[in-house]
């Protein structure tokens, strides 16, 4: 078995998950990749030496990749796995961690499971963006796990976002921005916004506008097979477009144009999880002596 791991080095937090996991994948005698940075970060911190590989890149001859982090860092971490079809798992040292469930306590009976091929794959759909003309900054990594968002640049004022659904005119939005969320993002910056959760087999997206002047603009749920084009108006000449945590900055010209993915993000679900047990836990649904 070949596993790649991935984090995102941070200063003052410990890296007890990442020696407890390279325990239990040396024990079981696993080819471990880490990435490259990361490992160049962390070889002269952790406890013990590391006997290791790196990759800058992946290819399909990886069976697993490992994000040791938030949720965040698993949108990070989908770069790499792109359309390559590698499951990923997460674990979790971030804060909510609807993505990143495994606690670094459960991380060897979690991969005890795992090896033993006692779990479930959750297939997560993703947006695809295109631009005109086309915007080399984001031309090569153009999708996004959880939203893909437009908002304004350099300003205080709104900027409206004229939306068309597969070519019919919808409405222009007069906001701070506007997302569009897939199930997996409807628990992020969309909930956030006022927008519904969606359970991740839905076959649908979310439209949340961020902060609207005129309150009965209320968040739409509609079919994941839809082409969507937004076209960005405002007092500045640039606005920002974000997919997951990357951003570029694109002028009022352009014309955005997003619809499903043709791949998924394939993400490892232990028996004992569910989408509704996470959702009740993170969110503190049920928390009330009434129950």
């Amino acid at each position: 078995m070949k596993v790649a791991i991935y984090s995102q080095f941070q200063k003052n937090k410990p890296l007890k998950s990442l020696e407890v996991l390279l325990d239990v994948l040396h024990k079981k005698h696993i080819d471990t990749f880490i990435e490259a940075s990361y490992f160049k970060k962390t070889k002269n911190k952790i406890k013990k030496d590391i006997k290791t590989n790196t990759f800058t890149e992946l290819d399909n001859t990886y069976d697993l990749l490992i994000s040791i982090g938030g949720d965040g860092t698993i949108l990070r971490a989908i770069t790499y796995v792109k359309d390559l079809n590698i499951p990923i798992v997460g674990i979790n040292t971030g804060r909510l961690g609807f993505l990143a469930t495994i606690q670094t306590d459960d991380i060897e009976a979690a991969f005890n499971d795992i090896l033993n091929k006692n779990y479930k794959i959750s297939e997560r759909s993703l947006l695809s963006l295109e631009t005109q003309p086309e915007n080399n900054s984001i031309k090569d990594l153009n999708f996004a796990l959880n939203e893909i968002a437009v908002s304004r640049k350099n300003t205080t004022s709104m900027i409206t976002v004229e939306t068309k659904l597969n070519e019919e005119y919808l409405t222009s939005y007069w906001s701070d921005g506007l997302i569009l969320s897939t199930p997996t993002g409807s628990t992020g910056y969309s909930l956030s916004c006022g927008g519904p959760v969606i359970t991740p087999d839905a076959k649908s997206l979310v439209l949340t506008p961020i902060a609207p002047h005129n309150l009965s603009a209320r968040p739409l749920v509609i079919p994941d097979s839809t082409e969507i084009e937004l076209k960005v108006s405002g007092r500045e000449d640039h606005f920002l477009v974000s997919l997951d945590s990357r951003i570029a900055t694109l002028h009022n010209s352009a014309v955005i144009k997003i619809k499903k993915a043709a791949f998924t993000i394939k993400m490892i679900e232990l028996q004992e999880e569910s989408f509704l047990d996470t959702l009740r836990k993170k969110l503190l649904w049920g928390e009330d002596k009434r129950n």
